[in-house]
């Protein structure tokens, strides 16, 4: 049974007396979930939030992977995991044949109901290449929730001659993701030079030092540079889940504020 299946069968016991609004409304707020023994998988959850479940595929066999996104693609035009090995996606793929693997971004995804419109209005900012793969987690995470992501790589405080040459276009977004590892110190500059929020992702590039990531994490959040939010150490997909909510917030508020978007991807 599918979701809109579920909805209408609790509608018509509401229509017919059998439910109050009130009970529904608890019943709407749970259901439905599907058991695979091994998880539980979501269908509901873009109904409450919006976006669809994303799988996490670290930790998690091949076998397991594959099954769910079968699950998620019977049910929703989306299907988004992260964290995901070319085994992972060998092994999905034998179940949902559309299924798309971007290897930078370390993400399997399918998208069968693209947006007419993409929001633009995000700016990704990426210190140096090494951290491409935590910011192209981010860039597919945007994509799937209708975003247009302006990208910014390799503009590292090591040669900041690099970040303000592209500082008129960033200073266009309504907020701004800034990915770093080493010691984490772009999102500070960024943030001292734009209006809109900043939202910082430490990585676990650099040498010894820096503790895996550890250090950027603690640069990020003692920044002296106000409207920052700091995520998890490589948490690209949080990032951009964070900002698109933000970003598609301002859209609705305001239409004409950050572009209507495109039909580029």
């Amino acid at each position: 049974m599918s979701v809109e299946d579920s909805i209408r069968g609790l509608l018509d016991r509401v229509c017919s007396r059998e439910k109050s609004v009130d009970e529904a409304l608890a019943a709407l707020r749970t259901l439905p979930f599907e058991d695979l023994g091994h998880t539980k998988v979501d269908h509901h959850r873009v109904l409450r939030r919006g976006f669809p479940e994303v799988i996490y595929c670290a930790g998690k066999t091949p076998r397991q992977v594959a099954e769910i996104a079968a699950a998620f693609s019977t049910r929703s035009g989306g299907v988004l995991g992260t964290r995901a090995s070319q085994e992972h996606f060998d092994a999905a793929r034998e179940l949902v044949p559309d299924l798309n693997y971007d290897a930078t971004a370390r993400a399997i995804w399918l998208d069968r109901e693209p947006p007419d419109r993409w929001l633009e209005g995000v700016a990704l900012v990426a210190a140096g290449t090494s951290d491409l793969p935590v910011a192209e987690e981010a860039a597919r995470t945007l994509e799937m929730m209708g975003q247009l992501p302006a990208r910014f790589c390799d503009v590292g405080v090591a040669g900041l001659h690099r970040l303000l040459a592209h500082l008129p276009e960033i200073r266009k977004a309504n907020v701004v993701i800034v990915v770093a590892g080493m010691e984490g110190a772009l999102p500070s500059v960024v943030a001292g030079l734009v209006s809109a929020p900043v939202i910082a992702v430490p990585t676990s590039v650099g040498y010894g030092a820096s503790f895996g990531g550890l250090a950027a994490l603690l640069g990020m959040l003692n920044s002296c540079s106000p409207g920052i939010s700091v995520v998890n150490i490589d948490n690209g997909f949080g990032a951009a889940y964070q900002a698109a909510v933000i970003n598609t917030a301002i859209h609705r508020s305001h239409p004409s504020v950050g572009g209507n978007g495109d039909n580029r991807r």
